[in-house]
């Protein structure tokens, strides 16, 4: 076996577990472990810095940060989050289910990264005003933004990859992926009650106090809150038409941010100091992790494991894909995983002659719903679980991890099914 081969998984390993052990900073691990590979040669600074870091993920996401820093001086989330207790008459069950349902519906709307950015301060600012523990609001969020991001083109970045290098429309992923992610977001919301409806409890005076506040009042610059919500909208219509309009949702979303920066007015210091820098640097750390096993074959060897032990058989292939590129999207994330296996599906296409349409749904499904085995699978967990602990609300990888796991697994069974009848 390569030793650079040997190496790069070393230092993966390493890296994964000290970010498992939640010892040391997980930004300070992959940042080290990114160096590494640089430093020992299994990446080239150019391939590093040109080629591992998906330039378009942390421009969405610096894009987002500001867009929803701006927002948040309107009192808006406020505003949204007093609505929602009252729309849920101050019940905590009803809360985490109506903010489950309008993260997923939103996530496919827009994307799940965008959704859980705009949400989260919802959910915690209602965690504060009645003294509710948000963790359990939080992971049920997760769960609703990556089903929900499943559903569209737009929803999930391992989407857009599929649908821009197969050829699928967004309405080909409404079709065949909609209908089958409508029910899984519902049924791991209930789940998610049964699991905390016991821990989800607000005192009645709490509740009273809470209702009798008017909305309204929130709003602290309506001026400022028109601006937001004008280039809120055009960024939104944006991703919806970045096909068309030729421009990744990346540049759509730094656009609309230095927009709202003019006109806003505000210092661009004082926004940007705002922006979580240790995210935005642990995905840079992270893609380079993930493009040092990439570049040394790593994750080519796993998937073409895959294609020798299913001789061709088109039902084995489907659904060794679908459980593979679930747990490996799980540890790994899911946007690497999910470029090496579409060149790889292709060119297993091109030698066998076989259907790759079942195919192509299970690694979408695969991938997107396996990003919710873990903290680092899927960018729009990681994204909640440092706004979580920016807010004092600390979610560690084991308990994401005991929690997620087996419900991402329960998702892979109802998966499983749907795409074996439905297809195969």
């Amino acid at each position: 076996m390569d030793l650079q081969l040997i190496i790069s998984v070393i230092i993966f390993v390493v890296s994964y577990g000290l970010i498992v052990m939640d010892k040391i900073d997980k930004t300070v691990v992959a940042l080290a472990g990114a160096g590494l590979m640089i430093v020992v040669k299994i990446v080239s600074q150019d391939y590093a810095f040109k080629e591992a870091v998906d330039y378009n993920t942390l421009a969405l996401l610096i894009g987002m940060m500001v867009i929803v820093m701006i927002m948040k001086r309107t009192g808006l989330f406020e505003y949204l989050a007093i609505k929602t207790v009252k729309i849920a008459k101050a019940d905590p069950v009803r809360i985490l289910v109506l903010l489950s349902i309008i993260t997923g519906i939103l996530s496919a709307l827009l994307d799940n990264v965008t959704t859980i950015l705009l949400i989260l301060p919802v959910t915690i600012s209602i965690a504060k005003d009645l003294n509710l523990n948000p963790i359990p609001l939080i992971l049920s969020q997760i769960f609703a933004s990556n089903a929900g991001g499943t559903a569209t083109l737009i929803g999930d970045p391992p989407n857009i990859l599929i649908g821009s290098q197969v050829g699928l429309t967004f309405m080909d992923f409404i079709k065949n992926l909609a209908v089958i992610v409508i029910p899984i977001m519902f049924l791991t919301t209930y789940l998610f009650v049964l699991l905390y409806k016991n821990k989800l409890f607000v005192a009645e005076a709490l509740k009273k106090q809470v209702m009798a506040i008017n909305e309204n009042e929130c709003i602290k610059d309506s001026r400022l809150l028109i601006k937001c919500l004008i280039v809120m909208g055009m960024t939104l219509v944006g991703f919806m038409l970045h096909g068309q309009l030729h421009y990744e949702s990346g540049t759509i979303a730094f656009v609309g941010a230095v927009l709202l920066l003019l006109i806003s007015k505000f210092n661009a210091e004082e926004i940007l100091h705002e922006v979580e820098w240790d995210t935005i640097f642990f995905f840079i750390g992270l893609f380079i992790l993930v493009g040092g096993i990439k570049s040394t074959g790593v994750i080519k060897l796993l998937a073409g494991g895959i294609i020798n032990v299913t001789h061709g058989d088109l039902v084995f292939t489907t659904l060794a894909i679908l459980w593979v590129s679930a747990i490996a999207s799980a540890f790994i994330n899911n946007i690497p995983f999910v470029a090496t296996m579409i060149s790889l599906v292709k060119d297993m296409g091109t030698m066998s002659g076989m259907n790759l349409t079942p195919i192509w749904w299970a690694l979408s499904l695969g991938a997107c719903l396996g990003g919710n085995g873990t903290i680092i699978g899927a960018s729009a967990n990681v994204i909640a679980v440092d706004m979580a602990r920016e807010e004092g609300y600390k979610i560690s990888f084991w308990d994401f991890l005991k929690v997620a796991f087996p419900l991402m697994i329960l998702t892979l069974f109802i998966a499983t099914g749907y795409i074996y009848f439905r297809y195969l």
